[in-house]
């Protein structure tokens, strides 16, 4: 059992991304969250507001291993999962592991794989396994895919399926940052630290001990029912056609226990819940087309089932 808290962790984490990404703490206290939930983390924006940056230094940050996909048309899903290989000299099939055989793994423009490419990341972002000619090889743990894609660009692109986008665990935006951040960024892409300069501050044993940490933080039954109500809710609003599923009410929680460990506290409230309720499901909710050609977001479905759905009170510790 390691003496570092969940929360020292977390500060060590975000302190060494914020080296590199700046004007962005309550982006980072998310991505860190996520982490500390053992989920997986798509970040969605237009190009050049630092998407891969902010995943390669999350990368840097955790010992271990950790890879790089860049996902194009003709990327295969050997590539990622791994093939088996016949091996004459020894007479016998040796396995060769793809890209997700590390502790994090960065998946570049996912939306440019083939469906039948990306389809190869749903096995091992669920179970953490991958199976290859009926044989199932397990990757390391602590295991992370932190994916990025272009959401206004659609040509060469391919939309990622409900099904996995419902097994990211935040979807987030970084957006743009305030003009002192840009200057220093500016600045420090002369003069600064480099994201290859960025060293590892946990190693992964250290890391999964404060995921287990996470995990034990309490869960009042009121603010678990909290959580299902939102999620349920979601499924009965006019403008969405699948609501938010099971994982997506786990999800929930999970974060917010990370939340929770991240303040120090070892029990999870209703705030902690509505803090995390739009990066959490947001992107499971699958909308009517009436909704599409309003251009209704996601986002505001949320924002409006979180006003809706009555908050409980006198949550505290056991």
């Amino acid at each position: 059992m390691s003496d570092v808290s969940a929360a020292d962790v977390a500060e060590r984490i975000s302190a060494n991304v914020q080296r590199v990404v700046r004007g962005k703490p309550e982006l980072v206290r998310l991505v860190v969250a996520a982490l500390l939930a053992e989920g997986h983390i798509l970040v969605e924006d237009v190009p050049g507001l630092g998407k891969t940056t902010l995943a390669r230094c999350l990368a840097r940050s955790i010992g271990g291993v950790s890879s790089r996909i860049q996902f194009t048309p003709d990327l295969l899903p050997g590539d990622i999962t791994g093939v088996t290989v016949y091996q004459q000299k020894d007479e016998r099939f040796t396995f060769h592991p793809g890209g997700v055989f590390a502790n994090v793994v960065v998946a570049d423009e996912i939306n440019r794989g083939t469906p039948k490419t990306q389809s190869a990341l749903l096995e091992v972002m669920s179970e953490r396994r991958v199976t290859v000619d009926s044989v199932a090889h397990e990757v390391p743990r602590p295991f992370l895919v932190i994916a990025t894609q272009n959401p206004i660009e659609m040509e060469g692109t391919y939309r990622l399926p409900e099904a996995q986008l419902d097994r990211f665990l935040v979807r987030l935006s970084v957006g743009y940052p305030d003009l002192a951040s840009e200057v220093r960024v500016i600045l420090d892409g002369r003069t600064g630290v480099s994201v290859d300069d960025l060293p590892a501050v946990v190693d992964p044993a250290t890391l999964l001990d404060a995921i287990g940490q996470v995990r034990s933080a309490h869960v009042d039954q009121a603010v678990c029912e909290y959580a299902v109500r939102l999620a349920a809710a979601t499924r009965q609003h006019p403008a969405v056609r699948f609501g938010a599923s099971v994982r997506g009410s786990i999800a929930l929680v999970r974060t917010a226990q990370a939340l929770s460990a991240i303040d120090r506290r070892a029990f999870v409230t209703p705030d902690d819940i509505k803090s995390v309720a739009v990066p959490v499901l947001a992107h499971r909710l699958v909308l009517t087309p009436e909704a599409e050609l309003s251009r209704q977001g996601t986002a505001e479905i949320v924002a409006e089932v979180l006003a809706a759905t009555p908050v409980p009170v006198s949550v505290g510790g056991r």
